[in-house]
């Protein structure tokens, strides 16, 4: 069967922790990114890079805040010395393009005593903070239904091939007088299984959901 019409529920962040770098104009630049999940743990992640960075010329940060959304509820950023509008912001912009929400980035410069002027930092701030979401890779996940089902030996039998045709998740099973499952399928599908599973099973089987969870598959 094909998959629903209705559109996806998407949640777009980075895996982890990456590290990139780069040289412009004997100037190094060092970006850095990695998931969080409040502001706290960006202003935690802020503060490590500047410890351990005391000795650059700057540690220009951008963050971007959803709680496991898609949709922006906090968003903060520091030139931390460099003209203003030059770094910060455009950190801020890189993230934004690529889309992504709970992340954090801090791009670390070192001076090689050549100015790049405004545009040239542009640039190389927005490139730092691009190679280092690349580098943490960027990942969508979907939005899932979480259900359970309880149902019979014989109809368990009868709907195993269609949880997997529909790729449903399997989060856990129970096997005693019946067979308990606890399942998740893409919100996209879950009224497509349900009307599948009632027919198959003459209406003897009832989905139950139970909570709704991002997942990447």
């Amino acid at each position: 069967m094909s998959e629903s019409n209705v559109a996806p529920v998407l949640y777009t962040t980075v895996e982890g922790f990456g590290e990139d770098r780069f040289e412009e104009k004997r100037s190094e630049f060092i970006g850095h990114a990695t998931h969080v999940e409040t502001e706290e743990d960006a202003m935690a992640f802020i503060k490590g890079f500047q410890k351990q960075y005391a000795d650059a010329t700057h540690n220009v940060w951008a963050y971007r805040i959803s709680k496991g959304g898609s949709q922006e509820l906090a968003a903060r950023y520091s030139d931390d010395g460099e003209p203003q509008g030059s770094s910060g912001m455009p950190t801020l912009e890189a993230i934004r393009k690529k889309g992504v929400f709970d992340v954090v980035v801090v791009t670390t410069r070192y001076f090689g005593g050549i100015l790049l002027g405004v545009g040239g930092l542009v640039r190389a701030y927005s490139h730092a903070a691009t190679i280092a979401l690349d580098a943490a890779k960027i990942i969508t996940y979907e939005k899932y239904t979480e259900f359970m089902l309880e149902v019979s030996y014989s109809d368990y039998q009868v709907i195993l091939p269609e949880l997997s045709k529909y790729g449903v998740l399997t989060d856990d099973s129970e096997f005693s007088d019946r067979v308990t499952l606890t399942l998740a399928i893409k919100k996209t599908r879950y009224a497509e299984l349900e009307e599948r599973l009632s027919e198959i099973t003459a209406a003897r089987c009832f989905m139950m959901e139970t909570g709704e969870r991002f997942d990447y598959r």
